[in-house]
């Protein structure tokens, strides 16, 4: 085969127009000849495809090689975040919704006529103090209470140290 003629047959190959045949041609032709400088690219490549066709795969070293190389820690961390994060979102959800339910109770509870009780603010403040003095009588039934504990308490450790005095005597 001369030249002109793989030259023609490189040209219709670079343009994907080329039969089987006239591949074979060309592989058989860059196999068997020495290839001139400008077609040594071209020669290579074919050679290439003729080394790599000759390789089989081999199943249980390509399986073994791939699932070695598989990201096992990385796969099981990534589901954990994105579990994590979806129970941080439906606790936020919940969340979220328990507030709206509670204000909109709120406000369907509360008559507005009730707001604002007193129009007067003279009215009002006297019946703050009012409030506030029922509040600190309570406060002063509670501290004579708390007196009363409290001196007990004292009669208590009175007791307590005055006991091993009494049995050191016996």
């Amino acid at each position: 085969m001369d030249s002109n003629k793989i030259e023609a047959l490189l040209q219709k190959y670079w343009e994907a127009e080329t039969s089987q045949e006239e591949e074979q041609q060309l592989r058989e032709w860059f196999r068997t000849h020495e290839a001139p400088e400008p077609w040594k690219e071209t020669a290579a490549m074919f050679r290439y495809f003729d080394e790599t066709k000759k390789k089989s795969l081999d199943d249980a070293l390509f399986n073994a090689t791939v699932v070695s190389n598989l990201p096992t820690a990385r796969a099981g961390r990534v589901r954990k975040l994105v579990y994590n994060t979806l129970r941080i979102a439906a606790g936020v959800s919940v969340l979220c919704l328990a507030t709206w339910f509670v204000h909109k109770e709120m406000q369907e509870s509360t008559d507005p006529e009730i707001v604002d009780t007193y129009s007067d603010p003279k009215l009002a403040f006297e019946e703050t103090k009012k409030a506030l003095l029922l509040i600190s009588q309570s406060f002063g039934k509670a501290e004579k209470q708390a007196r009363k504990i409290n001196m007990f308490n004292e009669a208590q450790e009175e007791i307590k140290k005055e006991k091993p005095s009494q049995e050191q005597k016996l």
